[in-house]
């Protein structure tokens, strides 16, 4: 009989526990246990190309045709499921997350199965690794703050209320010094934290995404405006190298009136 080289590859979730699995079926000749060279490097590709970080456990469950006695079946799907065992740990999976290497016989048709006996019987002569995922980590997603808080995520937004800026300038205000202080002191607080400064501007020509900075005569106003800020934390001592600035001129908008896009925005950059 011919050797069915097909293999096939299913996620699916676990009915009981709602476990997550990743499941490869290995078809064998009849009557035969051993693998060629094809299979066996698709039996280890599989295994590496899953995430190692979510794989908890590997089972390997070997099986058979209906056709033969119980006992040679049971001793012939053992085999098969220790040849899955023994080509993955030749190729440096451990065995301490392989928990089960089972044969488990025959699987049985239904008498009145008559229509492509033969196909279905092929399949059943199988082995079917399954690895067992540990569960994805719950995805949190940025969100926009008024302050620093001890629990951010990457990709926080603080968006300060009061750290505006007069039309094409780049001095603080006493007001946005205010709030300023009050980051400075959360910030020595929550050592963990680093954040991009980012500098914004409103109101330039079409065709220009920076404007002007009305002091120094340079069109790196949303660049200035960053560092101003920049500096001013690191006059109230916070680290440098928790802290970067950057100038995003007018490609970020907030849609509403032009004095709210003069401003600076803090980025959670690491946690």
């Amino acid at each position: 009989m011919l050797r069915f080289l097909q293999l096939f590859t299913m996620l699916f979730l676990g009915v009981a526990y709602g476990q997550e699995e990743a499941v490869k079926s290995v078809f064998f000749e009849f009557d035969k246990y051993s693998l060629d060279e094809k299979q066996a490097n698709e039996v280890v590709e599989f295994i590496k190309s899953t995430d190692s970080t979510r794989i908890e456990s590997i089972e390997i469950f070997g099986y058979t045709d209906d056709i033969g006695k119980d006992d040679y079946n049971f001793k012939l799907s053992a085999n098969r499921a220790n040849t899955i065992e023994c080509k993955l740990t030749e190729n440096g999976i451990k065995n301490k997350i392989i928990v089960t290497i089972e044969g488990k016989g025959k699987i049985l048709i239904d008498d009145d199965v008559l229509e492509n006996l033969p196909e279905k019987r092929s399949k059943n002569r199988r082995v079917d690794i399954v690895i067992n995922l540990k569960e994805l980590p719950k995805l949190v997603l940025p969100g926009v703050y008024d302050m620093l808080q001890k629990n951010h995520v990457v990709g926080d937004h603080i968006y300060l209320e009061n750290i505006h800026f007069d039309k094409g300038s780049s001095h603080l205000l006493s007001k946005a010094k205010t709030d300023l202080d009050k980051v400075a002191l959360l910030t020595l607080r929550y050592k963990n934290i680093e954040f991009e400064i980012q500098g914004h501007v409103c109101c330039t020509p079409p065709n220009q995404k920076e404007a002007i900075d009305k002091d120094t005569k340079k069109r790196q106003l949303s660049i200035n405006r960053a560092q101003s800020v920049y500096k001013y934390l690191a006059f109230r001592r916070v680290p440098k190298n928790r802290m970067t600035f950057k100038g995003y001129g007018n490609t970020v908008p907030l849609g509403k009136e032009p004095e709210y896009d003069r401003r600076v925005e803090l980025v959670i950059t690491k946690i």
